[in-house]
């Protein structure tokens, strides 16, 4: 649980200075996105290629507010009873056993159909968690299927659900809601509509260069600079059209580490290809990434 006290965060400046604070860098419109959220009390969808920084925003929001992070990972046939909340069968089961002939079928029924036999799940969670209120990320929602998204407009539209047994359960306080999509597939119109909206982009090289600083100190200045400008060759570069998938900020950070953890003082085509692995996850990449092509990309980055 958050212990440290919230950020009032009554301008965006100073929102982006608190997120920066949790280590994370937000430019300009990412944090005017972010503030507009929190003030209209709105979900905010943010899509993206993976390793952007979708997922690491919402942990240091949740730092930043001093909120309880609850985190509903999506997947391909995600139900809802693992989303919302499913009954404790076996405890209800019990209760009847114990309660056999001591009072009507109607009676027994409601007895069992009580909130205590709620198994919660992250949406039911976040819609009963108590003052300051829980942030709520919807990770990857673009992986659960269409039903799925049906089922989320009651609860992004009106931070309510309704439960057959019980009614509906309103929220006290509006959970701060961020969803995350890779877009490996277009979600509805009728989730957008009840979402802001921000495409977050790779970072330019001088935030990601503070981003490597920052989380890597121990990295000198000069490797920093040419792990920030060689990653961006990768990514934006001639060279880019060699990779099915750029590097994301956590494999350049990672590799900053990894470098360190080497003593490298320099980058070389040779130190390049022996951690490539660190830079890309799809054996095509690592093998694109030759001595050839590294050396192409170090002199384009100016190293």
């Amino acid at each position: 649980m958050p212990t440290s006290p919230p950020c009032a965060c009554n301008s965006i400046d100073e929102l982006a200075a608190a997120l920066q604070a949790k280590g994370y860098f937000a430019d300009r419109r990412l944090a005017t996105a972010v503030f507009l959220a929190l003030k209209l009390q709105r979900p905010l969808l943010l899509e993206g290629e993976p390793g952007v920084g979708k997922t690491e925003l919402a942990k240091a929001l949740a730092r930043v507010l001093a909120r309880e992070l609850l985190r509903l990972q999506c997947f391909d046939g995600l139900e809802q009873r693992e989303a919302l909340y499913e009954w404790n069968y076996a405890a209800q089961l019990l209760h009847l056993r114990a309660a056999e002939g001591t009072a009507s079928t109607d009676a027994l029924e409601q007895q069992v159909y009580q909130p205590r036999y709620l198994v919660r799940r992250p949406l039911l969670q976040a819609l009963e968690a108590p003052a300051p209120g829980a942030l709520l990320l919807i990770d990857e929602v673009d992986r659960a299927d269409e039903p799925f998204e049906a089922f989320l407009l009651e609860y992004l539209g009106e931070y309510q659900v309704s439960i057959p047994e019980l009614g509906t359960i309103r929220a006290a306080v509006p959970p701060v809601t961020i969803l995350t999509s890779n877009r490996t597939r277009d979600l509805s119109d009728a989730i957008k509509r009840r979402c802001l909206y921000h495409w977050l982009d790779y970072p330019e090289r001088e935030r990601e260069l503070a981003i490597v600083r920052t989380l890597v100190p121990q990295a000198p200045q000069q490797l920093a600079d040419q792990v920030a400008a060689f990653v961006q060759q990768l990514r934006t570069g001639a060279h880019a059209r060699h990779f099915q998938r750029a590097p994301g900020i956590a494999e350049t950070v990672e590799w900053a580490r990894a470098l360190v953890a080497l003593d490298t003082v320099t980058l070389d085509p040779e130190i390049v290809v022996d951690t490539a692995g660190i830079l890309f996850k799809q054996r095509d990449d690592v093998a694109a990434l030759d001595s050839a092509l590294a050396e192409q990309a170090l002199q384009a980055a100016g190293i």
